[in-house]
């Protein structure tokens, strides 16, 4: 049995082994990301975006509290006084050992309730409470303009890997073709068909395509590391997305881009609900020219003692209810003063929204010519990669019939390489400008 059962542990940890180092379970597990999943990610975990809602929170607070300004307010008091002496009323009385009469007593005590209820404060209650509705609505606007970047960050960030892995892909068929042919000019060298130089030019030619590999390796390091630290992973995870080796071309004229952008962006509808802000201010402004009214009532209860229960002097309880009208009609300009201020803010906005709409035309414009320049290059660079791949062929075949040089393959392989990166970067090029375009127009 004991026998036995050592060939079944062998068997078992072999089998174990096999499975966790077999790559298809390792991949297994790992999640693949599309492009869609990749910016749904990061809106859900990004530090900025939940900071963005909780700013939508405050602005939902203190729109409460300015909700609150429509209805009365109710407050209580309780007061302890005491005097040098009692209040005596005092009179030229001719009667012997009269000091007056007394009116009070040194200990007072009062309670107070009181209600205050707004009745016209010039719109200035209806403009705040305005006021905070716009502030909510700004705020959701900036949490809107808070992904719109974030999306095109992620999609910067995606087709970099991609960008990247095509390099390391590039690479590694230059390091294996340069072996190759470094194999055969050894042979050539050995027999004497080359000369010594030839052999060294070809060991040089690897060794920077080594050197250049690894570049690619690390930049792909880094692009993950991107990728990761904007979905919030551990920024060593090893990333898996899906790649896109296709290219939808992107139909529409500029003006028809920008049409979109000027309804779309956030900025812009941002900058619509700051001058709404502006003529809320001003009429709170405007609102100091007219009187306050306001409608007061109080319950007193006073006495000699703690319970205010009354006394002789006191009495035990009493009411009274008073319409106030206030009226601050000269502050020396103060309030001229500030209404041509808010004016003047309104003014600026209006200034800053012409302002952003030539930036936005800029931003069209300028996605736009990158998109049709990849869009022209890539069907463009994809025929030279064939080309190259041909003339790398042909090449290879002289070099072995002895009727080129290396130097030949070595000029052949680095056109090649340099096709194969310019097919991928044009590609992924594509990619990136259709996503700048998109932000631009105010989508993701």
């Amino acid at each position: 049995m004991g026998a036995r059962k050592k060939i079944f542990l062998s068997l078992f940890f072999i089998l174990l082994t096999f499975i966790i180092a077999h790559p298809l379970y390792a991949q297994e597990n790992v999640k693949v990301y599309t492009l869609k999943e990749s910016i749904e990610e990061a809106i859900s975990k990004n530090w900025s975006i939940l900071q963005k809602k909780e700013r939508i929170k405050e602005a939902l607070y203190k729109k409460k509290q300015a909700r609150s300004e429509f209805f009365p307010k109710f407050s209580t008091s309780y007061g302890y006084t005491r005097l040098s002496e009692p209040p005596i009323m005092r009179a030229n009385i001719p009667f012997p050992g009269f000091n007056g009469i007394e009116l009070g007593t040194q200990d007072n005590y009062q309670w107070k309730g009181t209600i205050i209820q707004p009745i016209f404060r010039g719109f200035s209650i209806i403009s705040a409470y305005e006021l905070s509705k716009l502030i909510v609505h700004q705020r959701e606007l900036e949490l809107e303009l808070e992904r719109l970047d974030l999306a095109l960050q992620v999609k910067e960030a995606y087709f970099n890997i991609l960008k990247a892995k095509r390099g390391i892909e590039v690479a590694e068929k230059a390091v294996e073709a340069l072996k190759s042919h470094l194999s055969v000019a050894k042979n050539f060298y050995n027999v004497g068909m080359i000369p010594v130089n030839e052999l060294l030019r070809a060991e040089v030619e690897l060794e920077n395509a080594k050197h250049e590999l690894v570049k690619a390796e690390n930049y792909y390091k880094i692009a993950q590391i991107n990728f990761n630290t904007l979905l919030r992973r551990n920024i060593n995870t090893p990333v898996y997305i899906k790649d896109i080796l296709y290219y939808e071309p992107e139909r529409g004229s500029f003006e028809d881009f920008f049409k979109v952008a000027i309804e779309k962006r956030p900025e812009i509808k941002i900058i619509n609900v700051n001058i709404q802000q502006a003529d809320q201010q001003i009429r709170i402004a405007k609102s100091k020219f007219y009187p306050e009214a306001s409608f007061v009532y109080e319950y007193i209860k006073e006495g000699d003692d703690m319970d205010v229960s009354g006394s002789d002097y006191h009495d035990a309880g009493r009411w009274e209810a008073m319409a106030v009208l206030k009226w601050t009609f000269w502050e020396w300009g103060k309030t001229r003063n500030s209404l041509r201020e808010q004016i003047s803010k309104k003014r600026q906005m209006i200034l800053l929204k012409e302002q952003l709409k030539d930036r936005i035309r800029l931003q069209i414009k300028e996605a736009l010519l990158n998109l049709r320049v990849a869009e022209k290059n890539i069907p463009t660079t994809k025929k030279t990669v064939e080309h190259a791949e041909e003339n790398l062929r042909v090449s290879k075949e002289r070099y072995k019939a002895q009727v080129a040089t290396s130097t030949d393959i070595f000029d052949a392989q680095s056109l090649l390489t340099q096709a194969r990166n310019n097919y991928y970067n044009a590609l992924y090029e594509y990619n990136i400008a259709k996503a700048r375009l998109y932000r631009a127009i105010g989508q993701y």
